[in-house]
């Protein structure tokens, strides 16, 4: 309770004076009368993890600061039939908010908190229905202008304000994050074993499932990537559906969620359990691709340092493998490599997979501070074409780890993964 009460308040001292309406996420129909599985907002959830829907966080900036939760009420008859709820009297003494209210007191009270405050935080443009809703508020305000109130006259984003809090992780998030990557590298360990031709895509999905709820993580980060032969080259795949084969590598990007942090890990290995030479050389480019841009990282570096660090050594093996001619600053220029590594080497992570915060400042890319987390996964997707040896034709391989910036380096929270090829042949070995 004290970190998000910290929180809180940091962003309270942030915004000086004012108001901030932060909902949290809306429950979302699957189907007729069926839901999706629940998950609060990320900038709600980072503030106050208070874990139901209907709840809305308001922040009072000024000579006395307030916290102020919006929940719903007790209902012991809908709790019968949908679980537990704190009701107003129990969150506010369990979360650490100053007050607490039903949610349906929230429109008749929000003009009365807006009234004669000189700013809103707010995420306008987010929601269509919360942007209607806090209109009415401020036309409720500007109508009683006669009797002296006044409406905020700047809004501001509340996110980008929060962005900044985000982008550096303190130690409890540290440790679920940890937690978070060791669990998805168990989960990669325990897909290897699995793999084996005849096999289809989602029985590998199913054993990361497995161990990501298994081992206490609430659910996938992310739609879990389980591509084997040409579908590796298709970035974002998710069908999972096509039988593996003998001779064909297999690429997966999978990572649980733990507490609402995400984990991101990519392995990529040969259904039989053997690299072929061509395998081993692409996958061998790689993984040297990832180790320099890995050691880019650093306190006092910049984002795009380990992007450009990876492409110099990338370009340079593809054009030894013959994929690509010329020179390699000729190829960077001309970004032909693109045909073969489409993506970009590096993005945040945290609450969400693709966390907030800026990437560059200006026209400067973002100073690396410790405490930051971002991913490292370059690749080589080599789609079957007439100008491509055939040894390579539809062999794709990314290696994504998770790297915590450190004063002195980084930590690599995800190393369990078995990454090294004769590690990962020991480990699909010892499947058998």
């Amino acid at each position: 309770m004290d970190t998000f009460k910290n929180r809180r308040a940091r962003l309270l001292a942030r915004m000086g004076t004012g108001v901030a309406v932060i909902p949290t996420a809306p429950e979302r129909l699957r189907n007729r009368d069926s839901h999706y599985p629940y998950r609060a907002d990320s900038y709600f959830h980072y503030l106050c993890a208070f874990p139901e829907p209907e709840a809305v966080l308001v922040l009072i900036a000024g000579d006395t600061p307030r916290s102020l939760l919006f929940c719903r009420d007790k209902d012991a008859d809908k709790e019968t039939w949908t679980g537990h709820r704190f009701g107003p009297e129990a969150a506010c003494e369990h979360f650490g908010f100053d007050a607490a209210h039903a949610i349906d007191s929230l429109d008749q009270m929000l003009p009365e908190l807006l009234a004669n405050q000189p700013s809103l935080w707010f995420s306008l443009g987010h929601e269509q229905a919360w942007d209607e809703r806090i209109t009415r508020a401020l036309n409720a305000v500007r109508e009683q202008s006669r009797s002296g109130s006044h409406a905020p006259t700047a809004i501001h984003d509340v996110r980008l304000t929060v962005d900044a809090m985000r982008l550096i992780k303190d130690e409890q998030e540290i440790a679920v994050m940890r937690r978070a990557a060791s669990i998805s590298a168990a989960a990669h360990s325990r897909a290897m074993r699995a793999t084996a031709p005849g096999k289809f895509e989602y029985q590998i999905e199913a054993e990361l499932l497995h161990e990501f709820r298994a081992s206490g993580s609430q659910a996938p980060a992310y739609t879990s990537i389980v591509a084997g032969g040409a579908n590796a080259c298709i970035l974002h795949y998710v069908d999972n559906n096509r039988a593996l084969k003998d001779g064909e590598m297999l690429l997966i990007d999978a990572g649980c969620e733990l507490d609402g942090y995400a984990s991101d890990i990519t392995r990529s290995f040969p259904v039989n359990g053997r690299f072929s030479g061509p395998q081993a050389d692409v996958y061998g480019l790689v993984l040297d691709v990832q180790t320099a841009a890995i050691a880019a990282v650093r306190a006092g570096a910049r984002f795009n340092d380990p992007h450009e660090a990876a492409l110099k050594i990338l370009v340079r093996g593809m054009l030894d493998l013959k994929l690509l001619h010329g020179t390699v600053d000729g190829n960077i220029e001309s970004e032909a490599y693109k045909r073969f590594y489409m993506h970009r080497t590096s993005h945040w992570l945290g609450l969400d997979v693709h966390d907030t915060g800026e990437y560059k400042q200006g026209e400067q890319w973002q100073s690396l501070q410790p405490g930051m987390m971002l991913t490292i996964e370059p690749g080589c997707y080599i789609r079957a074409a007439d100008d491509i040896p055939a040894a390579f034709h539809d062999i794709g391989v990314r290696i994504e780890d998770d790297a915590l910036v450190t004063a002195s380096g980084c930590e690599i929270i995800s190393h369990e993964a078995p990454k090294t090829i004769a590690a990962i042949e020991a480990v699909m070995r010892d499947g058998r």
